[in-house]
């Protein structure tokens, strides 16, 4: 613990010119020189980088007695350094730990607005943007807890100005400083500079914000469950796609959510909670062995699949985990046959009349193959919906009506990589509840009437409830 200390004390006075690190005039009764010094070096080596980090993570505004020098040391041991095994991190490893997985995610979003993959490369005092730096910063307003006025008004409040509504890509891609607009395509979605930090926003602290790439919003919005539905989030950590689904039903209607992480669901039980989410079901259970027939689904008519994948498109995860940006091969194969048993299961459910499958991956065989051989085993009974016409990039030509499918991407559309379709029953089936089936001509009326009493002879005519599944 006294290394950090003393390391913190010698950074102090190397950078405010008062001392070197050849002389460590700091440390003269410390007994591992070589390590000190050694720390302190690449301490200042990356002294910008970690700057920039404790700064965009807000440690220093959570932890007001934790000294900037100190911080600076303990980032650098948590994010390149060795790290804190066992006791070596003393009284500072509890607190480290509280902002670790942010102090993580602000490093791998700083290698992204820098285009670059190692921490090494962090060092050039020059580099070039990605694609992935471009990307705006999009805020989607929770309209369970605010609207969308009220959430502009607060920010003009705040000194940002107010651009009105978008009306291209290159509207986005212009915006700079304190200023935000309104998606030109979806409702509800503000938009701000890319790399605008909004973490410690009290709106956003309130649940009346949602931070969600456009990319992402597009599963919810394009299943539209009316308010009163019964919806199912097949794989619904870590929530803001429910927390979505559930504002677009104002909290009316049912939604299940299964997860099979515990961890996961709680934290999402908690950002819905945050939210203002009454209407959502959890269940730690694999959405593989929830069975169709179960009665508590029997008013399902839409399903929310988003799968566990690559997370090929996702910039952050690509930088994070060496190789999630080119899987192997037998990783996908893997990822597809779990992706295609869970969109088969989906397609199942009787009342099911509109589903929406999506993947935060670029790779055709999680994300067309998977819908094709969908398509093919439920030949005649579902097809692929064309959605927002208007939408540039399409999905990949690999079979008919593939067209139709979404795909996203920084280059393209300016947000993450994504991937959306849209499934559509052809027919209705035959446990959907009587009022919500077609009518039948009316020249078939009478003839069926007849047919039921000569079946049942004096018995009295079924309620429209017992007539249900």
């Amino acid at each position: 613990m006294a290394l950090y200390a003393t390391a913190a004390s010698v950074l102090a006075g190397v950078e405010s010119r008062r001392g070197s690190i050849k002389g460590l005039v700091y440390a003269s009764s410390f007994q591992n020189v070589k390590q000190l010094y050694a720390l302190v070096c690449e301490t200042q080596r990356y002294s910008s980088v970690l700057d920039a980090v404790i700064t965009s993570a807000g440690l220093l505004r959570a932890e007001k007695k934790l000294r900037p020098h100190l911080a600076k040391v303990l980032v650098y041991e948590l994010l390149l350094g060795k790290g804190f095994k066992g006791g070596s991190g003393g009284r500072w490893k509890p607190l480290l730990d509280r902002h670790q997985a942010r102090l993580k995610a602000e490093l791998a979003r700083l290698k992204v607005h820098r285009g670059v993959s190692k921490n090494e490369d962090l060092l050039q005092v020059e580099s070039k943007p990605g694609p992935a730096s471009q990307v705006p910063r999009f805020v989607r307003v929770n309209t369970l807890k605010t609207c969308c006025d009220d959430a502009v008004d607060y920010f003009k409040r705040q000194g940002f100005s107010y651009q009105g509504r978008a009306s291209s890509l290159e509207d986005l891609r212009a915006l700079k400083g304190k200023c935000f607009l309104l998606d030109p395509l979806l409702p509800e979605l503000l938009v701000f500079p890319a790399q605008t930090d909004l973490h410690d926003h009290p709106l956003y602290q309130a649940g009346h914000l949602i931070l969600q790439d456009k990319a992402s919003c597009l599963p919810a919005v394009l299943l539209a469950p009316p308010p009163g539905s019964h919806v199912i989030d097949a794989c619904a950590a870590p929530g803001n796609k429910t927390s979505h689904l559930a504002a677009l039903l104002k909290n009316q209607g049912k939604i299940f959510a299964f997860d099979l992480d515990a961890g996961r669901l709680a934290s999402m039980a908690t950002l819905l909670a945050r939210a203002g989410v009454s209407c959502c079901e959890l269940a730690e259970e694999d959405f593989l062995a929830i069975s169709p027939s179960d009665q508590r689904y029997r008013q399902v008519q839409y399903i929310l699949l988003d799968p566990s994948c690559s997370g090929s498109g996702m910039a952050t995860r690509r930088l994070e985990e060496p190789g999630a940006g080119t899987p192997s091969k037998a990783r996908l194969q893997a990822l597809a046959g779990f992706q295609r048993r869970a969109l088969c299961h989906a397609l199942t459910f009787p009342s099911l009349q509109r589903l929406v499958y999506s993947t935060c991956s670029l790779c055709q065989e999680e994300n067309e193959d998977v819908v094709r051989d969908a398509l093919q085993h439920n030949s005649g009974t579902f097809r692929l919906v064309p959605v927002l016409p208007s939408w540039p990039h399409r999905g990949l030509g690999t079979f008919p009506g593939a067209e139709c499918c979404l795909r996203a991407s920084p280059e393209t559309t300016l947000t993450g990589g994504f991937f959306v379709a849209v499934l559509e029953r052809v027919e209705v089936p035959s446990s959907v509840p009587r009022a919500e089936a077609p009518a039948p001509p009316p020249e078939a009326a009478p003839r069926r009437k007849r047919r039921r009493r000569a079946a049942a002879p004096g018995a009295p005519p079924r309620t429209e409830q017992e007539g249900k599944p």
